[in-house]
C-alpha cells in the first residue's frame, strides 16, 4: 500500500457543525488537501499542541505521552489507512524495546498523539484518490467562467430554457467553489454526497 506523507494545514470550524471541527491535512509533495471532520476535543488537543500551550493538567494525550516516554516506547508514524461508510481509520506504529506495534486508533486520536512525538504522519494513496480535494481553478478563472456561462444564457435568449446540470456536476461545482473559499467543512460534506452519489451509481448497474 503507497503512503503519501501529509501534513496539518489547520484546523477551522463553522456554526452549521455542531461543535465538530475540520481538520485539514495537506500532501507534502503534492496539492491535495484531505478534510477531516473531528470533534471538538480532539482538535484542543491538537491545536494546543501546534500553538504549544501547556494546560494546567496533562490532556489524555499527554498523558499517554509520559508514559511511553516513562516505559521508552516511541511512536514511529500514524497512517491513515481506511476509508468505509465516510469513517477514517488510522494505525499508530509504535516501537517498544526493538518490537514494533500497530495499534489501531482514530485519526484525530493518532494526530494528537503524532504532534506530540513529532511523528510523521502518512495518508494512503487510495485514500487520498477517493477524498482528497484539489483547488483546480484560480478566483480569475473562476470569474471568467461564470462570465462566459452568463453570456452562453444571454445567447439562448428566453425561447430556449437553460438545462439544469447533472447533479453530479453540480456537486463537483459546488466543491470546487467550496474549496476556492476555503470552506473545508462544506467541502468535506459535499465530498461525501458525492461519493454516495457515485455508490449510488454503482449499485444500480
Amino acid at each position: 500500500m503507497h503512503k503519501l506523507q501529509v501534513d496539518i494545514l489547520g484546523l477551522s470550524t463553522s456554526p452549521h457543525t455542531n461543535g465538530a471541527y475540520a481538520l485539514i491535512l495537506y500532501e507534502v509533495e503534492g496539492k491535495r488537501k484531505l478534510p477531516i471532520i473531528i470533534g471538538g476535543f480532539e482538535a484542543q488537543a491538537i491545536a494546543l499542541k501546534l500553538e504549544n500551550i501547556k494546560p494546567p493538567r496533562p490532556f489524555t494525550h499527554d498523558l499517554f505521552k509520559q508514559i511511553a516516554d516513562a516505559f521508552d516506547l516511541h511512536v514511529n508514524e500514524v497512517f491513515i489507512d481506511e476509508l468505509h461508510n465516510e469513517t477514517f481509520y488510522a494505525k499508530v506504529i509504535c516501537e517498544m524495546g526493538g518490537v514494533v506495534h500497530e495499534i489501531d486508533a482514530r485519526p484525530s486520536d493518532a494526530i494528537a498523539i503524532a504532534v506530540r512525538f513529532s511523528a510523521p504522519i502518512f495518508v494512503s494513496e487510495e485514500i487520498m484518490n477517493e477524498a482528497g480535494i484539489v483547488e483546480e481553478r484560480q478566483k480569475e478563472e473562476e470569474e471568467e467562467a461564470q462570465a462566459s456561462a452568463e453570456e452562453l444564457v444571454e445567447d439562448q435568449g428566453e425561447a430556449e430554457p437553460v438545462k439544469r446540470e447533472p447533479l453530479a456536476a453540480e456537486l463537483n461545482r459546488k466543491l470546487e467553489e467550496a474549496i476556492n473559499r476555503e470552506d473545508y467543512e462544506e467541502a468535506a460534506r459535499i465530498r461525501d454526497e458525492l461519493s454516495r452519489l457515485k455508490q449510488s451509481g454503482e449499485s444500480q448497474e
